[in-house]
């Protein structure tokens, strides 16, 4: 437990954020919320706390603070350690690709290796090609929205294209509705409230996204703290993690246009899911970070799958958040 001696004579952002990675390191945190280690953990925070430009911390670091300043980075830090909150849930923000969201416990904290590939031009005719032109697609579905991030990301993929983005939970679309008056996409996003599919009626969308939970039962008996801060049921997703999965692969077709695909995350049950659908030849799509995490499917190939109604069962898997 820090004390307020712990900070005295703390004047300068590299006086706290020295103190904070030696403080993370002590107390052997756990990270995945946009960071993978004490030191960047600790510039985030930093960086964030005091409204800076959270990839640049060198020009700062000899920058004196106010009073008010210290005070709140030094509360910040210490909750970071006596808690276990995760970083972005603390200084309420985090970043996909450089692109800020509001951040806060009604949601997921954003995360996902699809906002990367909705970010990076990857899907696109120079790269893996699924989408020819960003400028065609006309209408984007995102499933499982949380504080609406993807849907934001695919609004800016996609110019010309109506979103609509969809979660169960009515305490995330109230996130959600921040994050998207916050981009200014109110007139193209819209928000539903129900169970995937369910309030959309007989929509059809060139592209649907889908991150949806898809952490095993092994995986969520064994969370770090962190990691339990969040929503559990955006994380849990059966025995095998595939159990949500499973219910989008049997309705997605009915819901995209000729020519159109889903791009689904699965983190690292792809084994599992190849197992269960030995007939689909799922497109597995890398990203910087990630390999075989996220896939693509056509309409057309999902076509087959319309009557599974996601009661297949997989072989238990192993996942991770």
């Amino acid at each position: 437990m820090s004390t307020a001696h712990d900070t005295d004579g703390f004047v300068t952002v590299r006086d706290f954020f020295r103190w904070a990675v030696s403080r993370f390191n002590a107390a052997d945190l756990a990270y995945g919320h946009g960071t993978d280690n004490a030191v960047d953990e600790a510039a985030f925070i930093v960086l964030e706390a005091l409204r800076l430009p959270v990839d640049r911390l060198d020009p700062f670091l000899d920058a004196r603070l106010t009073p008010a300043e210290r005070a709140r980075l030094a509360s910040i830090v210490d909750a970071r350690v006596t808690t276990r909150k995760p970083a972005p849930y603390l200084v309420g923000a985090a970043y996909i690709q450089g692109v800020r969201f509001r951040s806060d416990e009604r949601a997921l904290i954003p995360r996902s290796f699809i906002g990367e590939m909705l970010s990076d031009g990857s899907l696109g005719p120079e790269a893996a090609g699924l989408i020819p032109d960003f400028e065609a697609v006309e209408s984007a579905l995102d499933i499982g929205t949380g504080s609406g991030c993807l849907a934001i990301l695919a609004a800016r993929l996609f110019p010309n294209a109506r979103v609509d983005a969809v979660d169960i939970s009515a305490s995330a679309l109230d996130l959600a509705a921040l994050n998207v008056a916050d981009h200014r996409l109110g007139g193209r996003i819209t928000l539903f409230q129900g169970d995937l599919f369910a309030p959309l009626g007989n929509s059809r969308y060139d592209v649907i996204i889908a991150n949806p939970p898809y952490v095993d039962a092994e995986a969520m008996s064994d969370l770090p703290p962190e990691f339990r801060h969040e929503p559990q049921d955006a994380l849990a997703a059966g025995a095998d993690g595939l159990d949500i999965v499973r219910r989008i692969l049997a309705e997605a077709a009915g819901h995209l246009t000729p020519g159109g695909g889903l791009l689904c995350e699965v983190g690292r049950d792809g084994p599992a899911l190849e197992a269960a659908y030995p007939g689909v030849d799922f497109l597995w799509l890398d990203s910087e970070v990630s390999s075989g995490e996220v896939f693509w499917l056509s309409a057309e190939a999902l076509r087959p799958l319309a009557d599974d109604k996601g009661t297949r069962r997989t072989q238990p898997g192993s996942n991770s958040p």
